[in-house]
């Protein structure tokens, strides 16, 4: 197996308005999650919320720790959220085995432990796609399925976004110290998600987008409401979203996208809106 990361630094919306599209990229676009035995992940300075893929073929990988985390195990100041977006497979944690299905998640508590993860048919490898955050208290390990969530349908077929919200990894759900995620589905006919668009400046977000059918594409909305920006994405990519940012997106098809939010406090509903005739 390999491990691969990157460390991205934090950046000032002032500094943000002068970044041109290649720029932009290579400071908030995360690609190339998932490859064949790899655990790969981005270290980003906002809020230092990691983002991460694991693809294991016909290898069990490991969650090792990373260098700038400065410790012997993955988890030792840290708790981690797990979505399965691939074939079925499993999570031990020593030696304890999760299994996960197709958008099962799993929440996983601070502590000196090893993580690993396993696929269950090699023909069809699980993708465990992940968030950690840095974490002061321990608590318990939980396995959540959508049977779980706590579901908000928003949005309609007429304004293009009619979507259920599956918060899953979230205090309403069981207890984190700050990691938030969830899951997004549009149904069909529908591409827009988070409209009317809004910033939390307590708390920062990933946005992971999949099933964008083949041929298809993501463009995401980022920057400040005055002076928004975009990237356009593909499936199974991930976007670093800052805490001054809105995060929204169109498609070219209906999509799902799991979001996943660490900061200053855990309210879902701290969020400041802008109006559509607002942005700029």
């Amino acid at each position: 197996m390999k491990t691969n990361y990157e460390i991205r630094y934090a950046s000032h919306p002032e500094d943000a308005k002068k970044y041109d599209t290649a720029r932009l990229r290579k400071e908030f676009l995360v690609q190339n999650l998932f490859v064949t035995n790899e655990v790969n992940m981005v270290y980003t300075l906002f809020d230092r919320l990691v983002v991460g893929g694991a693809m294991p073929v016909n290898e069990v990988l490991t969650l090792d720790a990373i260098d700038p985390l400065k410790s012997e195990f993955f988890l030792s100041r840290r708790e981690l959220g797990i979505y399965n977006i691939g074939g079925a497979g499993k999570v031990l944690v020593d030696g304890v085995v999760f299994s996960l299905e197709y958008k099962e998640a799993l929440y996983l508590g601070a502590g000196n432990r090893t993580v690993s993860f396993e696929s269950n048919d090699a023909s069809c490898p699980s993708k465990f796609y992940f968030n950690s955050a840095p974490a002061h208290k321990t608590f318990p390990d939980r396995k959540i399925t959508k049977a779980d969530a706590i579901v908000m349908e928003l949005g309609s077929l007429e304004t293009a976004n009619h979507r259920n919200i599956n918060k899953m990894l979230v205090c309403q759900v069981l207890e984190t110290c700050q990691l938030q995620m969830g899951m997004t589905e549009l149904q069909v006919g529908s591409v827009w998600n988070t409209m009317p668009a809004h910033t939390h400046s307590r708390r920062m977000e990933a946005y992971f987008y999949f099933e964008v059918p083949e041929g298809n594409a993501v463009c995401h909305f980022m920057g400040e409401p005055t002076e928004t920006r975009h990237i356009w994405m593909q499936g199974e990519e991930a976007v670093i979203s800052p805490e001054w940012s809105i995060h929204s997106a169109a498609a070219t098809s209906n999509y799902t996208f799991i979001w996943g939010m660490a900061g200053e406090n855990l309210d879902y509903s701290d969020q400041n809106f802008y109006k559509h005739t607002e942005l700029r």
